[in-house]
């Protein structure tokens, strides 16, 4: 039986709490360096803060994918993994930004950070993958594509109020300087609205929206439920189609990129517009305000090329020039000395996380029609997600060493990868799109 079409308020609910978990998500990529190099993390170490993260999202995002096809409960299948990964993201949201004003020293400081970086990247992605699932359950062929342009709108949505948190606060009157390796205030409370906002959306969510019950589910998905409980992960990946795995070699260099930006870029708009990398200064703090502000324009950016990514007539070629300008838009950082031309390369880089965000997630769910265990296919498909930034993160320091110790160098690296990301668009085969 084909699944029904779902009216655009269904849709929308099966996506919202997406808006609540970027915030938080936006809140960790646009403030988590800027949090260590204000503990006091030396520049050339920075990149290995962000390897155990995308670790356990390795280990994580499978795992639960893999037992939310198997559960079934008076609350649904998927949302109560979104409930338990939501409230452990709140929780960790209120302790991460105070790292620096527990009495602990440098190094102690800088090993909680790292444990409660681990813990946010791990309960946020927790919270996200059962959008994704939701979709790949309940959505059908015809209308997945505008199901995940919806996430991806209520995405950067969210984004832009997360990353526009830190300055908003400052505007208002909150102290954007503080001791040396404390974080200022604006920081620490965007972390705390955030997790309010986030525990929100998730309620909504939970209200909401109603998973169909396993006899209707079987109705909508016999292939999938016929093949449930019978392979593993490895099997799955053997049997796994083609596309699920050249996707996956786009997926290494776009997220290898976008390591280099969340590690790079505060240090990167500092010493190009403002020509400091001093994190005790006003003026690198100010800098970091202001990268907020240029990931929110990075976000709107996105948010209105996603609506144009559905116009092209070949989707490979939308997710090419797609990543192409994103590249681009990286290589212009360090030849932007002014704050304000700042807004053109990152507008191109939004245009490359559209695509990120939307693309890879039609051609994959597409190509996993018939094979069963969608929410365990998802979960190992975040391995490509969080395995460049692994690779990424043990190579940033070596990198930075080549191209002389300048972070805005680590954008042009960022968009060669991002580049070559475009060229393996080449490889998909898909009949579908």
């Amino acid at each position: 039986m084909n699944k029904p079409d779902l009216s655009f308020w269904k849709l929308w609910n099966l996506s919202f709490g997406f808006f609540g978990v970027q915030i938080a998500y936006a809140l960790q990529s646009g403030n988590v360096s800027r949090i260590f190099r204000t503990l006091g993390a030396d520049p050339h170490s920075l990149s290995f803060f962000w390897i155990l993260p995308p670790l356990m999202g390795m280990l994580v995002q499978p795992l639960v994918g893999t037992l939310s096809d198997r559960t079934w409960t008076r609350w649904g299948r998927r949302i109560p993994y979104l409930f338990v990964g939501a409230a452990m993201a709140v929780a960790v949201m209120c302790l991460l930004p105070n790292a620096g004003s527990l009495g602990m020293t440098v190094s102690m400081a800088l090993i909680f950070g790292v444990i409660a970086l681990m813990l946010l990247d791990t309960s946020i992605n927790m919270a996200m993958q059962p959008f994704k699932m939701l979709v790949g359950d309940m959505v059908n062929e015809k209308q997945k594509a505008k199901a995940y342009s919806i996430q991806s709108f209520l995405c950067n949505a969210g984004s832009v109020v997360g990353f526009v948190f830190p300055f908003f606060f400052t505007w208002i009157g909150l102290q954007n300087t503080a001791p040396d390796g404390v974080v200022p205030d604006s920081v620490i409370w965007s972390f705390y609205v955030g997790a309010a906002i986030l525990i929100l959306c998730v309620v909504y969510t939970t209200i909401k929206v109603k998973e169909w019950p396993p006899a209707e589910y079987r109705q909508y998905n016999p292939v999938a439920e016929e093949k449930e409980d019978s392979a593993n992960w490895l099997t799955l990946l053997r049997n796994a189609p083609t596309t699920f795995w050249k996707v996956g070699l786009v997926q290494f260099f776009c997220w290898s990129a976008f390591l280099y930006m969340w590690t790079y870029v505060v240090d990167a708009v500092s010493e190009t517009v403002w020509g400091t990398i001093d994190p005790t200064s006003a003026d690198y703090q100010e800098a970091a305000n202001w990268t907020g502000i240029l990931y929110a324009i990075q976000a709107l950016g996105s948010v209105a090329w996603a609506a144009l990514l559905p116009r092209f007539r070949n989707a490979k070629m939308a997710y090419a020039v797609s990543l192409v300008l994103g590249g681009i838009g990286f290589a212009l950082i360090p030849f932007m000395p002014d704050k304000y031309m700042m807004i053109v390369p990152f507008l191109l880089i939004g245009c490359g996380w559209a695509a990120m965000l939307a693309m890879p997630f039609t051609f994959v769910t597409n190509a996993l029609q018939g094979y069963g265990h969608m929410g365990a296919y998802l979960g190992l498909f975040n391995s490509t997600i969080c395995l460049p930034q692994i690779v990424a993160a043990l190579c940033g320091g070596l990198l930075l060493h080549m191209v002389g110790g300048h972070q805005s160098t680590m954008m042009i690296v960022a968009g060669v990868l991002l580049c070559c990301g475009a060229l393996s668009v080449s490889f998909i085969k898909s009949n579908k799109l």
